[in-house]
């Protein structure tokens, strides 16, 4: 009955909890092991039908409980349901040989090599029935980037999208599945343009208006400052050189690159307060319309064209959907900035795209919006004697919004990218008031005189601002300490930490506190994660032994993602080759053994390999990176490349029982984009 009180108590306030009831449901389904059968879907929707009949004829009291779960039903359906109505066929074995699709995007791999995602695909000898909707493929050696719409012809090596590169770790699959991708692959053979792209083309005219604008500033600026004014007003990142990348990801203030959330409050703001500006301006004007609506209006169809001229990606699109919340709030006559306009925001994204709740953009946007709309709110109540003085106010928002957002980030973005930037708060306090007071509106300016030919000043100004931002992302990265490696968290740590703030910012009362429980027992479990003391790479090539001196690797090259995705999961910043060079591994070149809990497992590999196999299995487990045609030894305990590629990468951890071994790929496939 208390509890029935509880919530009670919090009429007036429930809508904000909409959201986070679909996010329980949505994170259930993904944290399934197995896909749901249609009985245990068919249940839920019943559990959600009668919940909302509770809802409608129940007692008054018990409505908000049966609302939620609800809620939390539906949320599980929709996830699913998004889940098999994106279902496309999936490669199922290496594919060598020719391949036909239209360019549908163009991007940059982890290599920095032009990659091509290709839909109408045709692939030579296969079904239609069993080729994917779509590929992507890297283009090494291939210097021409054709434009979307274009049909291009390949000779290319594919492979299904790659399993985690260790259990529990990121699974491209279901990034793949949702994005209908099938494939993924490379080729170093000059690709064949079979068509062009079709005339009339909307998405042909955009992306060669996109491409336009890119060159005109790098040619009006030239050098770093040109290819990043490029990558925040048109999306267009392939001019950024490594090193100021890696300043910038190092002084966290990567996020000033990526069009989301900051890039669409900048302009939009700008946008609103210029126009209402204006029509101040105009008496005649000002008393027949209203201003604000007026600016809202014009505010949205700014951030239309920069939503369609920065390429329209995914946290592009959400900040959107942000923004236009709020300024349909304001056209409206309701308070714009407000914790029921975040969670009407975040339950549309929901609906839309349920996977998106997986996604470190979803989850860093919404904690840092959720973060300072209730901080600001709280500070509205302040009394007047506790306040800064007027001309103050504005820098202490600045520095308030810059810490409180950067806070509300920094747990999440330690546990998606393993690193926090030590010194990011300072970074971001001399850089994000110059992105708004500076950088934005010079670009804005400089897309109205453009036509007059006087683009030049404004963009003089945005470089001004733009070569400020570098500079202290080099000065910051460069510091001692900059970057803290940190360790992966196990599963539950991210789900606890967000549910607990959320209760603290969304309950109502004092007994909000209680909040601070599951997100310090989410602190707790982080600190308490265990690290495997051996991984095992699905080709069965590389081994990570974890020593006191850190990760011991097989190998000082080859299968790089693989090894750097082990170390930056042990919170290491070692390199691959630095690794191979730490002690804790046995035997020779070819044969390199370690013990755990008193088992032996030796990786052979190399000439004489067979030669070696019988020492190897007399002594314990044999990884092989290869398929092993003969019978294996007597009692041999081998792991061949044939026996990975059906567990996938292996993780064994120290017990007292012996070494317990977990698989990234669970038997019988698990999930739709597993199978």
């Amino acid at each position: 009955m208390q509890v029935l009180n509880a919530v009670q108590a919090q009429r007036g306030h429930l809508f904000c909890w909409v959201p986070v009831a679909l996010a329980i449901g949505i994170g259930a389904y993904f944290a399934w092991p197995a896909e749901p059968g249609g009985l245990l879907l068919g249940g839920l929707g019943a559990v959600a039908a009668l919940c909302l009949a509770l809802v409608r004829w129940g007692p008054e009291e018990t409505g908000p409980i049966a609302g939620a779960l609800a809620l939390i039903a539906l949320g599980t359906l929709l996830a699913a349901g998004r889940a098999h109505l994106v279902g496309a066929p999936v490669l199922d074995y290496r594919f060598y040989g020719a391949v036909q699709g239209r360019v549908v995007a163009l991007d940059r791999s982890i290599s920095d090599a032009p990659r091509l995602t290709l839909d109408r695909v045709w692939i030579e000898g296969m079904a239609a029935d069993r080729t994917p909707a779509r590929i992507r493929v890297s283009l090494h050696g291939e210097p021409a980037e054709p434009v979307p719409g274009t049909v291009v012809l390949l000779t290319t090596h594919l492979s299904p999208p790659p399993a985690p590169s260790e259990p529990g770790g990121f699974d491209f699959r279901r990034r793949a599945w949702f994005d209908r991708i099938g494939g993924v692959g490379y080729t170093r053979v000059p690709m064949v343009v079979w068509a062009p792209p079709e005339p009339g083309s909307a998405a042909l005219w955009v992306y060669r208006a996109r491409l336009s604008l890119s060159r005109a500033i790098r040619d009006a600026m030239p050098g770093d400052e040109g290819a990043f004014a490029a990558a925040i007003l048109t999306g267009d990142r392939s001019a950024i050189a490594r090193a100021p990348l890696q300043d910038l990801r190092d002084s966290n203030l990567a996020h000033l690159l990526a069009i989301s959330g900051l890039h669409m409050g900048l302009l939009t703001g700008t946008v609103f307060a210029a126009l209402r500006f204006l029509v101040a301006l105009i008496p005649w004007l000002a008393l027949r319309v209203s201003g604000k609506k007026l600016a809202a209006v014009g505010a949205l169809a700014g951030g239309a064209v920069y939503l369609v001229l920065s390429g329209a990606s995914v946290a592009t699109e959400r900040a959107f959907i942000m923004v236009a919340v709020m300024f349909c709030a304001v056209l409206l006559d309701r308070r714009a900035i407000t914790l029921r306009a975040v969670a009407l925001a975040a339950t549309l994204i929901l609906v839309i795209a349920p996977e998106s709740l997986t996604q470190p953009g979803f989850q860093m946007s919404f904690a840092a919006t959720t973060a300072l709309v209730a901080v600001f709110g709280a500070l509205r109540r302040w009394p007047d004697r506790w306040r800064a003085p007027r001309v103050l106010q504005p820098v202490v928002a600045v520095l308030a919004s810059s810490a409180v957002a950067g806070a509300a980030t920094a747990p999440f973005a330690a546990a998606h990218f393993n690193q926090v930037a030590q010194y990011g708060l300072m970074a971001n306090l001399l850089t994000v008031p110059l992105m708004g007071l500076m950088v934005i509106p010079a670009a804005l300016v400089a897309v109205l005189l453009a036509p007059f030919g006087l683009a030049w000043m404004p963009l003089e100004v945005m470089r001004w601002g733009i070569a400020w931002i570098l500079k202290v992302a080099h000065v910051v990265a460069g510091l001692d300490g900059s970057v803290w490696p940190v360790m992966q968290p196990m599963a539950p740590v991210v789900p606890l930490l967000a549910l607990g703030a959320l209760f603290v910012i969304l309950w109502q009362g004092r007994a909000r506190f209680a909040g601070l429980i599951p997100a310090a027992l989410a602190f707790v479990l982080w600190a308490m994660t265990e690290r495997p003391a051996l991984l095992i790479a699905e080709s069965g090539g590389l081994m990570g032994v974890l020593t006191d001196a850190g990760r011991v690797m097989t190998k000082p090259k080859g299968e790089g993602f693989t090894a750097r995705s082990w170390l930056e999961n042990d919170g290491d910043r070692a390199m691959q080759d630095a690794a191979f060079q730490r002690p804790g591994l046995s035997g020779s070149k070819g044969s390199l053994k370690t013990m755990v809990s008193g088992a032996a497992f030796t990786l052979v590999s190399g000439r004489g390999w067979a030669e070696k196999l019988p020492q190897a299995c007399a002594e314990g487990w044999v990884i092989l990176p290869r398929v092993l045609e003969d019978p294996a030894p007597a009692g041999c305990a081998i792991l061949d490349r044939k026996a990975l590629e059906k567990t996938g990468a292996i993780a064994v951890y120290d017990t007292p029982d012996g070494p317990e071994f977990v698989h990234a790929k669970p038997a019988g496939g698990g999930r739709l984009w597993s199978q």
